[in-house]
């Protein structure tokens, strides 16, 4: 039984975690709200505000990337969870798991050094 137990936690362990549900709206959120959003911490959350403040209201989501230290990357893991319409409903900190670094197709990932 206590096998069984063992199996079952293991397999839950390996299931990703369960996104967070919700929006933030770039256009009306305070830096908290901001940073709630995956990638996006105090500095970013500001310089949002900041870039929102001094340029008026982003036309569409993908402007965020007009902003210093938002590029294409960061932007796509935050893509799902911005508005420009709306309230902002979204009320956790969405975690993203990172990418394991080094896999079976990466040159030389079977050797210490890198090399071949």
């Amino acid at each position: 039984m206590a096998s069984v137990t063992v199996l079952m936690l293991g397999m839950l362990a390996a299931l990703p975690a369960v996104a967070a549900e919700g929006v933030v709206n770039i256009n009306t959120a305070d830096a908290a709200a901001l940073s709630l959003l995956p990638g996006v911490g105090p500095s970013t959350a500001g310089r949002i505000v900041e870039f929102r403040t001094e340029n008026g209201e982003f036309e569409a989501v993908a402007d965020l990337m007009l902003v210093r230290g938002i590029g294409e990357r960061s932007f796509e893991r935050m893509r799902s969870y911005v508005t420009i319409e709306g309230d902002t409903t979204l009320t956790e900190k969405v975690r993203i798991p990172r990418a394991p670094t080094g896999s079976d197709d990466t040159p030389g990932s079977d050797d210490p050094a890198g090399g071949p």
